[in-house]
C-alpha cells in the first residue's frame, strides 16, 4: 500500500485520494497531488476593497455610507479612521470612529488611506 502524506492543515494520518486531490477527514482540508499549497498566508491576510493588504495600525478610508445597526447615525463616504485592529470574523476591521464610537466595520467598504 502507498503510504500518502499527512495533512498539511491538521497533520491527520487519515488522508485520502479522490481524483487529483488528497482530503483530510478530520478537518475537510483539500489540496492537490502535484504538491502542498500553503493556505495559511492567504487567509490571514485582510484585504481593503481595492485588493490592498491591511495590517494592524494602518489608515483606512470608508468608500460607502454605511447605516449604523440600532442607531439613526451613518459613517459617511470619506470618513478617515486611524489606527485600525484586525480581527477574526465576518466585521474584520476593529476601530474607533470620531463621533460614533467604537466600531467593527467589513474590509470591503474601505480602502487604506
Amino acid at each position: 500500500m502507498t503510504q500518502l502524506p499527512t495533512c498539511p492543515a491538521c497533520n491527520s494520518e487519515y488522508t485520502y485520494a479522490d481524483g487529483n486531490l488528497y482530503i483530510c477527514p478530520e478537518c475537510a482540508h483539500e489540496w492537490p497531488k502535484e504538491g502542498v499549497v500553503d493556505t495559511d498566508d492567504d487567509s490571514a491576510v485582510v484585504r481593503d476593497a481595492y485588493g490592498n493588504a491591511l495590517h494592524d495600525g494602518d489608515s483606512i478610508t470608508v468608500i460607502k455610507d454605511l447605516k449604523v445597526k440600532g442607531s439613526s447615525l451613518v459613517v459617511k463616504v470619506g470618513t478617515k479612521v486611524k489606527n485600525i485592529r484586525l480581527v477574526e470574523g465576518d466585521h474584520d476591521i476593529d476601530c474607533k470612529i470620531d463621533g460614533i464610537g467604537a466600531m467593527q466595520l467589513k474590509s470591503e467598504f474601505v480602502r487604506k488611506a
